[in-house]
């Protein structure tokens, strides 16, 4: 590893260690911030004295920019980089306050991606219903649209919070707060048909209240799914790049182009404030705007 890429490196682990133990953040975002320092010490290499010289720092995030990735992720790695310097500063890693000399990008709004109703049904229907996992995979897929879950809560999720009689699932999502959500009928028959087969089988001898499980009756995670949705979206021929979070930005849509009040939708999809979920509402006006060019021999 070149010497910049291992010093950022270090000096990262002692940063995140403080988030973790005196800051008490997530997870999440832990991983998250991992995952953006690497990059940036990837990206310093052996050029460049990134504890004094913005440069560094300012190409790092100049190269995101031109990648074209959202405001929002910029947003959050330069946020990642600032909080990183002032970290560095304090400690007596870096020798100038570098965190100042870097611009803040604002997040701005972005239209997320999403899939249409027949995308939608082609991916749900790839698994092979002979096949265990497939089986467990179409029960993922199912829950992901039908309840509009982040992925967390779907790898989270235990037997005890399920309610198939009522068709309905109860989700503990950020901030701890519980929501109650719907679920339709073909999720719950897919639900049954693994719960009942591959999941019963796969814990016979290592019980857990995990509803979703490896082979080896150990609780999925977060890439585990991502695999998944991938995989039978690739096997379904959807060209676009399909993650867990695709069908949650769907599942929002299509409530809302079929008529949803926007206050149900806000509840469905945990969301603490209204204004997050009002996104949607400008994304539902992208698609009219695109059927109307698309349809209308005027347009």
């Amino acid at each position: 590893m070149p010497a910049g890429e291992a010093a950022v490196a270090t000096a990262a682990e002692a940063f995140l260690l403080e988030l973790r133990v005196e800051r008490g953040l997530s997870p999440l975002t832990i991983a998250a911030y991992r995952c953006d320092l690497a990059q940036f010490g990837a990206s310093v290499g052996r050029a460049g004295d990134w504890r004094a010289d913005p440069e560094p720092a300012r190409r790092f995030l100049a190269s995101v920019r031109a990648a074209g990735r959202r405001g929002s992720t910029l947003a959050r790695k330069a946020a990642a980089l600032r909080a990183f310097y002032g970290f560095a500063l304090r400690e007596g890693i870096a020798t100038r306050d570098v965190a100042t000399l870097l611009e803040a990008p604002r997040p701005g709004s972005y239209l997320p991606d999403v899939l249409g109703p027949d995308e939608v049904a082609r991916i749900l229907d790839a698994p092979s219903p002979e096949d265990p996992a497939g089986i467990r995979d179409a029960a993922i897929l199912e829950l992901l649209y039908a309840c509009g879950l982040r992925v967390s809560e779907l790898t989270g999720l235990d037997l005890a919070r399920l309610d198939l009689p009522g068709l309905q699932v109860r989700v503990i999502g950020k901030g701890n707060r519980e929501r109650r959500v719907p679920m339709g009928e073909p999720a719950r028959d897919r639900l049954h048909r693994y719960l009942a087969g591959p999941r019963a089988e796969w814990t016979a001898e290592r019980p857990t209240p995990a509803v979703f499980v490896s082979r080896r009756g150990h609780r999925l995670g977060r890439e585990a799914v991502w695999r998944i949705v991938g995989r039978w979206s690739r096997a379904a021929g959807v060209p676009e790049r399909v993650t867990p979070h695709t069908f949650r930005h769907s599942f929002a849509t299509h409530l809302l182009e079929g008529g949803a009040d926007l206050r149900v939708v806000q509840a469905l999809l945990g969301h603490a404030s209204i204004t997050t979920t009002q996104l949607y509402t400008h994304l539902t006006g992208e698609r009219v705007r695109e059927v109307y060019a698309r349809s209308h021999p005027r347009a």
